[in-house]
């Protein structure tokens, strides 16, 4: 999920397990569509209600590749959502899956973003100077 404020700022999370900063987002329980993934994952990591989804792309291949801290390896296939958030009065971290929650404009990323990351921000930033 890219959830952005009204100044067109993007939530990141630094991730409690790898300890990179990433996008909200994780794996699809059985039987949920993408959107119910998407909705539930930013309630879970941050306690925040999204409004209208708005599918930005779906990602794969070489460049989502990731291995975890724990020799984990995946490529993933990630559907991108766009959405903003009306009340952020009710951002809370999970800690144990976000040890820090912040807005960054797209040309101010932290340095340690998590590598499948990388294109995805690439692309929104893209995205969103192509709708301006």
């Amino acid at each position: 999920m890219i959830v952005v404020d009204a100044n067109d700022r993007v939530l990141l999370l630094e991730r409690a397990d790898t300890g990179g900063w990433g996008l909200p987002g994780g794996f699809m329980d059985p039987g949920e569509s993408l959107e119910e993934t998407a909705r539930r994952e930013v309630m879970e990591e941050v306690g925040l209600e999204v409004d209208e989804l708005t599918l930005m792309n779906v990602f794969s291949g070489p460049e989502q590749y990731y291995q975890y801290p724990n020799g984990d390896q995946v490529f993933n296939v990630t559907a991108v959502y766009t959405a903003t958030v009306r009340d952020w009065s009710h951002l809370k971290q999970d800690p144990s899956e976000v040890s820090a929650a912040k807005l960054f404009t797209t040309s101010d990323l932290p340095a340690d973003l998590i590598a499948p990351e990388v294109p995805i921000l690439e692309h929104y930033s893209r995205f969103v100077g192509a709708s301006r």
